[in-house]
């Protein structure tokens, strides 16, 4: 029995990846646990000042699923599925926050409040498209995946 669907545990073999997980789960595991331990400044306060509803369960939400898909990513294990909330996170952030800095204060102002955000945005979707990378749980999922399915046939 399959726990993840071959489009999920499917990685590109390159080690270099590992990189990538790195620097996006240990930003988004950081962050999470930030927006508990610091919610004023960091989670549902932050979003109450931004204007976005609901911020004590938005806070709540965005810290568990940042801890959550930080950890995994960090070690590897559907990465492809624990990317996509991170997108979305990111695409909120830029938008509620950093966007209205371009109106406000200028392109200049806005690219350089808006680097990390725009770098963990394109760290996540670069993992979302190529998958944990050779040394990651997926790897190994899909490797025994594929030794099985040489030596069973009812899995053609």
């Amino acid at each position: 029995m399959k726990l993840l669907p071959d489009t999920v545990v499917k990685t590109s073999n390159t080690p270099a990846i590992l990189l990538i997980r790195l620097m996006v789960g240990g930003v988004f595991l950081s962050e999470g646990i930030q927006k508990f331990l610091f919610p004023d400044i960091r989670g549902a306060g932050r979003f109450e000042t931004i204007g976005l509803p609901y911020p004590e369960l938005l806070g709540f939400l965005v810290g568990g699923f940042e801890i959550a898909c930080g950890f995994v990513i960090l070690v590897g294990f559907a990465v492809r599925l624990a990317a996509i909330p991170l997108v979305v996170i990111m695409v909120v952030a830029i938008v509620s926050t950093k966007v209205p800095q371009f109106a406000e204060k200028g392109v200049w102002e806005g690219l350089h409040a808006s680097r990390t955000d725009f770098s963990m945005l394109m760290g996540s979707l670069f993992l979302l498209v190529m998958g944990a990378g050779s040394w990651s749980v997926d790897n190994l999922t899909w490797t025994k995946r594929q030794l099985w399915n040489r030596h069973d046939s009812r899995f053609d």
